[in-house]
């Protein structure tokens, strides 16, 4: 168990919100394009989730759990996984917010996807509920499977991971490894302060780091070179026998 971790305190929860009083009136503003709207409507479909299970789940029935209009529910929620989009932006802006902490790409990352797990543990039950529902729900599972690679490229770039060419994809694959384990791990830890998610993915980033899979991006300026994202060196032919002997 290295240091990295040892200090860490639980970030406190965020405040819920009282979406509606008993009579049924609504009690908040009802804008859909404000984040109250998302994060009511959110909690919504995950509390159902939940109790009954993904699949199960409809929107017209989460909308009426949460008192919000149908009408701009429709608007703002086309279809069911735009709930778990929009939840995935909200924790990826928590991640986000404000500078990483760190010297190294390793504490950097480690910083960075600990307040992923931080942000989520608002919506542990449903998030959980989601994930059992998965492995029997391929579509859903390619959907979040595209929009937890966004998010990484995000995270990879704020804590300056070499993103580019042959070696970039590498690394941006390790990384979800590295998540995608870590995520196991955070749905069975029971602990308060995660301190088994925490102990498990220091040790996935320490194995990286050892495998020389967390190198640091250099800028621009430093290398004098800009780098297509994702491409590869040129290939320049070597000349041909026949050049050297003047032949044509």
């Amino acid at each position: 168990m290295t240091d990295i971790w040892c200090g860490r305190q639980l970030r406190p929860h965020h405040h819920h919100y009282s979406r509606t009083d008993r009579d049924g009136e609504n009690t908040m503003n009802v804008d859909h394009h404000d984040p109250l709207f998302d994060r009511t409507m959110i909690e919504a479909t995950l509390q159902l989730a939940q109790s009954q299970g993904w699949q199960r789940v409809s929107l017209v029935d989460a909308s009426r759990e949460a008192g919000l209009p149908l009408q701009q529910v429709r608007q703002r929620f086309p279809f069911k996984s735009m709930v778990l989009l929009r939840l995935n932006r909200q924790i990826d802006d928590a991640a986000l917010c404000g500078a990483s902490y760190g010297t190294t790409v390793r504490e950097r990352m480690f910083d960075l996807l600990m307040r992923r797990f931080d942000a989520m543990q608002d919506y542990r039950p449903g998030i959980c509920a989601v994930m059992q529902t998965l492995p029997r729900d391929p579509a859903l599972a390619a959907f979040l499977a595209g929009t937890t690679m966004e998010s990484l490229r995000w995270i990879a770039d704020s804590a300056a991971l070499d993103r580019h060419g042959l070696g970039g994809l590498i690394r941006l694959n390790t990384l979800l490894a590295i998540w995608s384990g870590t995520l196991i791990s955070w749905e069975k830890d029971i602990t308060p302060d995660l301190a088994e998610t925490m102990q498990t993915l220091d040790k996935a980033l320490a194995r990286a780091e050892r495998m020389g899979l967390l190198k640091e991006s250099i800028p621009p300026e430093q290398t004098g070179t800009v780098m297509e994202e994702g491409g590869l060196p040129d290939h320049v032919a070597p000349e041909e026998e026949g050049d050297n002997n003047g032949l044509s």
